[in-house]
């Protein structure tokens, strides 16, 4: 008995072109699912008028998934394994719990608006708080990538008179990435980032973006090659009068006789006097600095004249950036 024809070899119906055309498309829109990926190449084929994609346009989601199982393909998107998101562990996702023990920064970045007219990107705020003593360093760069980033956290981590021993961000990229990783595993600081749908992880940070680096900076747009400048500042004066001279609220939990937690917020220190009030504070100092060392630098001037000289120094701040947008 004769046997029929058998059908044409899958090999034959997709060729190796197709098989690197899928995955082009794969690499450039990160493996999207089966369905997915059927549509973009119909769009390719009945929308652009790419010939190539032209058996693409109706591969079934079975022989798509066959393709990818290829030696050509696996060996064309072979670094998938080295940088898909899914593979990548940077960060542990949970709220920081620091016990009580200062080291434990809250991070978040303020972009300073852009200009619309001049089409020009604003500079970025870079915040960081610790969790327990508020103690807060701010800098600013011009873009938040890893060139201009890293370099300005190492240089905030450093600012803190105390041991850091963690780094929670919320999932931007610009936090959660290998060289930021990379920088923090060197310093041997724990990175965590906020969980899905829970919007109070990063309050703090948050928190202070508004009543600190809103307040003082305003929303309007500020250039991004300033943020040299308004580094400087930050090192130079406000970081000194935030932690120094202005007082900060510190929450009491309260629980009522139905089990309910609230807080309230009767005592108002500064984050050096908050550190004091540690038990022996002293242990958490980073190796060189000592307790009179701080105190030294918290006397250097009263409250008040360390905010005048501040706000002095803003003022002149500002006025460099009118004379620098108006060419004078």
């Amino acid at each position: 008995m004769k046997h029929g024809k058998r059908g044409a070899p899958f090999a034959t119906k997709y060729t190796p072109k197709d098989i690197a055309l899928l995955a082009k498309t794969d690499l450039a829109h990160q493996k999207l699912s089966g369905p997915a990926t059927k549509e973009i190449f119909r769009r390719a084929y009945d929308v652009f008028e790419q010939k190539d994609f032209m058996r693409l346009s109706s591969i079934s989601s079975s022989h798509l998934y066959n393709l990818r199982g290829t030696r050509q393909y696996t060996s064309e998107t072979k670094y998938f394994s080295k940088t898909s998101p899914t593979k990548t562990n940077i960060g542990e996702r949970r709220k920081p719990q620091p016990e009580g023990k200062p080291g434990y920064l809250r991070v978040d970045t303020v972009h300073q608006g852009d200009n619309l007219v001049r089409k020009e990107k604003g500079v970025y705020h870079i915040n960081t708080v610790d969790d327990v003593l508020q103690w807060e360093i701010i800098g600013a760069v011009e873009t938040i990538c890893d060139r201009d980033l890293v370099p300005l956290l190492e240089a905030l981590i450093a600012q803190y008179p105390f041991r850091i021993l963690g780094f929670h961000s919320d999932n931007g990229s610009e936090y959660i990435n290998r060289q930021v990783a990379k920088m923090l595993n060197r310093l041997l600081i724990h990175q965590t980032k906020s969980r899905p749908r829970h919007c109070n992880d990063n309050a703090l940070g948050e928190s202070k973006n508004g009543s600190v680096i809103r307040k003082h900076m305003g929303y309007g747009h500020i250039k991004r090659s300033e943020a040299n400048v308004i580094t400087k500042f930050y090192t130079t004066h406000f970081n000194n009068y935030l932690n120094y001279h202005r007082p900060s609220g510190y929450a009491t939990i309260i629980t009522d006789a139905k089990g309910k937690e609230k807080k309230i917020y009767k005592t108002y220190q500064t984050p050096y006097e908050k550190f004091l009030s540690l038990q022996s504070p002293e242990q958490y100092l980073k190796e060189g600095v000592t307790l009179e060392q701080l105190k030294k630098e918290s006397m250097k001037q009263n409250d008040n004249e360390a905010a005048t000289e501040m706000q002095k120094a803003k003022q002149q701040l500002f006025h460099s950036f009118r004379i620098s947008s108006t060419g004078l």
